[in-house]
């Protein structure tokens, strides 16, 4: 038997009326399908290995699958670049660093095919990595005070070396030679394991360097720290003043990394990933894995870590104008 026309029409709109109702059960629904984090560096890296820490806490709160994807190259711009063409639903994540988010648009903005600060929707920062200013055991320097004075004596005689034109590790050393108001020379290594070497062997007189390149060389009397570049004194120095205590009035520089998602992506969507990193980033034992990189879990809620990366890509392109360092 048909349904009279009125009777159908009637069905119809009380199906219409319901779908705001439904809405709400659909957004809650979120996370329906596995999440893929894009990671902007190659298997093994430090954000790699946090990332894979996290990985199985990640999945048991979410209740999906957590998909890790490596796409390294152009300093982070390929892999970063994929999350901002992403659909802001959610499912695609990426994993940048400070470098990406924001050092490179003052370095060679024209290679980058989006913008950092409008293109993406920080999440949570992940870990921060300090940096420490070194010398060689047998250096007549030791101190930070030696350092200044040396280079006040004797202008451009010194050299830092550091890990890369526009790394971290480089700007630390441009903003030490910038505080301390003295002129050295920076000298740029492919990594940090050559400048260590070559302080070593007395071809340089300092470096910049990150911890897991430097705390055994450092614990076996080979390198002597001079001070780190965190604002405060870090764990796994904890004998090694800061180079803000030392005089360097609020000296603070670090490598980091954080989750961002594609600009666009929901409110809530945000909070509840934001929520499961926190979580996951405070669970003792994927914490201890994270350490053991040299690095310290750094969980943060969006909006501060969204404030942290405007105050950072104000902060370096400043003291990239200021010190005319130019990208590769």
């Amino acid at each position: 038997m048909l349904w009279p026309l009125r009777q159908i029409a009637r069905w119809c709109l009380a199906c219409l009326l319901s779908l705001p109702l439904l809405a709400p059960a659909v957004a809650h629904a979120w996370p329906e399908q596995p999440i893929k984090i894009i990671v902007t560096f190659p298997p093994g890296g430090s954000a790699d290995i946090v990332i894979r820490a996290l990985q199985p806490l990640l999945a048991e709160d979410l209740r999906q699958p957590i998909v890790i994807e490596n796409r390294a190259g152009a300093g982070g711009n390929i892999g970063i670049a994929a999350v901002t063409q992403a659909a802001p639903d959610g499912y695609t994540l990426g994993v940048a660093a400070a470098g990406v988010l924001t050092v490179n648009p003052h370095l060679n903005r024209a290679a980058m095919s989006f913008d950092p600060l409008r293109d993406l929707a920080p999440v949570t920062m992940l870990a921060q990595i300090p940096f420490v200013l070194v010398a060689s055991q047998a250096s007549k320097i030791k101190s930070v005070d030696d350092v200044v004075a040396a280079a006040k004596a004797s202008p451009d005689a010194l050299s830092i070396g550091h890990g890369g034109n526009g790394t971290a590790m480089h700007l630390t050393s441009a903003l030490f030679t910038q505080k301390a108001n003295v002129r050295i020379k920076l000298v740029a290594y492919r990594g940090t394991a050559p400048a260590a070497v070559d302080v070593l062997a007395g071809h340089i007189q300092l470096a910049v360097l990150d911890i897991p390149a430097s705390q055994q060389l450092i614990r076996d009397g080979q390198l002597k720290a001079l001070g780190v570049s965190a604002a405060t004194r870090v764990a796994f120095l904890p004998e090694v003043m800061s180079l803000s205590e030392l005089g360097l009035a609020s000296f603070e520089s670090v490598g980091w990394f954080g989750l961002v998602a594609p600009a666009g992506t929901p409110p809530d969507i945000i909070g509840r990933l934001n929520a499961a990193f926190v979580k996951a980033l405070s669970d003792p034992a994927a914490a201890e894995k994270i350490r053991v990189l040299g690095a310290e879990p750094a969980p943060s809620s969006a909006e501060a870590f969204a404030q942290f990366i405007r105050s950072e890509h104000e902060k370096w392109g400043k003291l990239i104008s200021d010190a005319g360092i130019k990208g590769e």
